[in-house]
């Protein structure tokens, strides 16, 4: 495992397949790392252990045995049909084990991920860490079926794997007990009458916007805005999802919303992996147009001391960025020659093409910013306002519930142009479940964070108080001091992640300061 450790006590345990092995022993006494929104000059701490997502690669001198034999490790093939022993060491490096621990077993997935198929970047994150969610989370029923098949993790690994990772806590144990029962009861089959009144609704806003393009260009901003939004949302939904519908309708998302699947994937899954986890969830990495928290003076801007009053400016720009974003990635996917990437190009070529066709550039381009303002004041309020951590959460679960908060709409309008945004808490936990299950699932999930006991409850607020307290956020950051030592949202943070490379938002951006 790679691991980086800052202001621990260490012991240093050699080990043949995870090279030096770091067991660190905390402090007696530790600040908390969560930070509550109700102060903004908090004293931030670091995380004591640190796991940085990288290939797991050492020296040879670290993992050779005694100096006289190089190590075994495993080499499987794509569908893990079969995985066999091949030397850890070539000429100038040896592969270490990658130790994931899935319901409850620890696995060695060090010969499988270059093979996994949305890049080996995903397996790095959870070297030495629990995945169980994640996998049940975003896989198919396939892919569920295939991790059996990998190599189990050394009895050596193991014991250095107990001390330094928690056991499975009470609440995870019973979410995947109800996740399981979900499943059983078929809470995963769609709607076909719902989905269809969806996608009816959703192409007679292209329709509408077409027809009052030259005669009504503004009903035809408005019209194509909310058509944008809405394809986002579907997008989001069948991109999401593992079933056959999903997959059929996938094009959605590049076609007619102008957004890639490969960018969206890659972005968008690490914020549902790890929620609001700084350094690596890019959706609070806002800054420095907009702080979710008070930063350190270095990483400050002149604009954090209006972004209550200007918000709604960058708001706006959300979908001309993620167009922005979604184009670099295709285009670096298609030299890389990543899965399907020509594809989404096309799809993506065709999407400007008929926008440049059917809708004059004084209808086209205002529509941008109005659906990215639309979206940014939907997708920003239900985890803004909540707990926002620095470190790795061990109980995916109790955080998936501490980092969100459901908007209540009031209305048919609000229920529909929210796009299942609203229940954001059922979404998190359950990301392949179809929407139109999230409003049934609402009591489920009230009566679980009950008797779990989990911190703060099921959380929501009316769809107006929701916007309310993310804007009272903004005023307080904006009003505050910096603060010497608060952490970074990209590079200096829990994993430092969206600064490895993975992620268009990397470097990010400076002004002033």
């Amino acid at each position: 495992m790679n691991l980086r450790f800052a202001s621990a006590t260490i012991l240093v345990a050699c080990s043949p397949s995870i090279g030096f092995a770091l067991i660190p022993t905390f402090p007696s006494s530790k600040e908390s790392i969560r930070l509550s929104h109700g102060r903004v000059n908090v004293p931030f701490t670091r995380s004591v252990l640190q796991m940085v997502a990288t290939p797991p690669t050492l020296t040879k001198t670290q993992t050779t045995i005694n100096g006289d034999s190089a190590p075994k490790i495993y080499e499987c093939d794509d569908e893990l049909n079969e995985c066999v022993e091949v030397d850890a060491c070539d000429a100038f490096n040896c592969r270490t084990s990658l130790d994931v621990r899935i319901h409850d077993v620890w696995y060695d997935l060090s010969g499988w991920r270059k093979k996994h198929p949305a890049g080996a970047h995903w397996i790095d994150w959870y070297d030495g860490r629990d995945a169980t969610e994640v996998m049940d989370g975003f896989h198919s029923t396939k892919a569920r079926g295939m991790w059996q098949r990998i190599p189990k993790s050394t009895d050596e690994n193991l014991k250095i794997l107990d001390q330094l990772v928690p056991p499975t806590s009470e609440a995870q144990i019973a979410f995947r007990k109800l996740r399981e029962d979900l499943e059983n009861e078929g809470w995963w089959e769609r709607d076909s009458v719902h989905e269809f009144k969806l996608i009816a609704i959703w192409a007679s806003l292209a329709i509408g916007a077409v027809a009052t393009a030259h005669s009504l260009p503004f009903v035809s901003i408005c019209l194509i805005s909310m058509f944008f939004t809405q394809s986002g949302w579907l997008g989001h939904d069948y991109t999401h999802g593992v079933d056959d519908f999903s997959n059929r309708l996938r094009w959605i998302t590049p076609l007619c919303a102008g957004l890639g699947t490969t960018w969206w994937s890659d972005k968008h899954n690490k914020h549902h992996a790890l929620t609001n986890e700084m350094g690596v969830d890019e959706d609070i990495a806002t800054d420095p147009f907009l702080y979710s928290w008070v930063p350190d003076p270095e990483n400050d801007s002149p604009l954090r001391k209006i972004q209550h009053l200007i918000f709604f400016i960058p708001f706006s720009a959300l979908f001309a960025l993620w167009r922005y974003d979604t184009l670099s990635v295709t285009i670096n996917s298609v030299e890389e020659k990543r899965l399907g990437a020509k594809n989404e190009l096309y799809l993506l070529m065709a999407h400007y093409a008929l926008c440049f066709t059917l809708l004059p550039l004084s209808v086209f381009i205002p529509a941008i910013f109005v659906s990215g303002l639309i979206s940014a004041l939907i997708v920003t309020p239900t985890h803004q306002s909540e707990e926002i951590f620095d470190e790795f959460q061990h109980d995916w679960v109790t955080a998936q519930f501490e980092s969100t908060r459901n908007a209540v709409t009031n209305n048919p309008f609000s229920e529909w142009i929210w796009g299942g945004m609203q229940y954001q808490l059922e979404h998190h936990l359950f990301p392949t479940m179809p929407r139109s299950k999230y409003p049934l699932l609402k009591p489920i999930l009230q009566k679980f964070a009950d008797e779990n006991n989990i911190p703060g409850g099921y959380r929501e607020s009316g769809e107006f108080e929701i916007l309310k307290m993310n804007w009272e956020l903004y005023k307080r950051v904006a009003e505050a001091d910096p603060v010497v030592g608060s952490p970074s949202s990209r590079g200096d943070g829990q994993l430092g992640a969206i600064n490895l490379g993975f992620s268009p938002a990397a470097g990010g951006f400076k002004i002033g300061g």
